[in-house]
């Protein structure tokens, strides 16, 4: 198989084709999208985004490694070896973000399938605005996502979301520190609340929250997609 043509070997010097270069292949953005909150291994990633192959996911990688969007790393003298994105990459999240925003108004978007943790953080980031009118003091919550694509149960993700009357701002929990309340819940029930197909109270199916549940009220109307 020859080398793939380029939009630039077509004397094509826009630079949007020039982006469709660089992460327009098939799996390329969910890549993306799958680190854009933390370094991760190889079987990190294809356990998170179903679907891909090895052989597939291992040219990706490759490819974002070459174009400088992604290195290869060590994180914090965790066995094995990380990508991670690069300060470039990172800036991917605002394309992500108006990727999204552009296909909600799509009739045939798939309402119903699930996400990933992260996909569905992105999403809660993506919509995360100030609520000066809820939030009284400050306050972090840290959420506890299981993957509802996955029938057998998995390992737990682990975010943390800070809240203040100026700002929300949701990471990866890297590091454990004090929180106000904690949301445990499946990725499938917190998505609906999200999204507005579902209300959330106390006693909402799959979605578990312990400690004071203000703090937890305050966060979802600050990153649902209306609220």
């Amino acid at each position: 198989m020859g080398e793939r043509k380029t939009y630039g070997s077509y004397n094509d010097g826009c630079a949007a084709a020039h982006a469709l270069d660089l992460i327009g292949d098939r799996w390329t953005m969910i890549i993306v999208r799958e680190l854009l909150l933390a370094p991760k291994r190889f079987s990190d990633l294809q356990r998170d985004v179903m679907g891909i192959g090895p052989t597939i996911l291992t040219r990706r990688l490759g490819d974002l490694v070459e174009a400088g969007i992604a290195v290869k790393t060590e994180v914090n003298g965790l066995p094995g070896e990380f990508y991670e994105l690069t300060s470039w990459g990172y800036e991917l999240e605002r394309v992500n973000n108006a990727l999204a925003e552009w296909a909600v108004a799509s009739p045939s978007l798939p309402w119903e399938a699930d996400m990933s943790p992260d996909t569905l953080v992105l999403t809660m980031r993506a919509h995360a605005r100030p609520r000066p009118d809820l939030v009284t003091s400050p306050a972090t919550v840290a959420l506890h996502l299981t993957d509802s694509r996955r029938t057998a149960a998995g390992e737990v993700s682990t975010y943390l979301a800070h809240l203040t009357p100026g700002e929300t701002t949701i990471v990866r929990d890297l590091i454990p520190g004090a929180t106000t309340a904690t949301l445990t819940a499946t990725t499938r029930a917190l998505k609906a609340v999200i999204l507005g197909q579902a209300q959330y109270t106390p006693s909402t199916p799959d979605i578990i929250t312990t400690g004071d549940t203000k703090p937890v009220q305050w966060l979802l109307a600050a990153t649902q997609l209306s609220s």
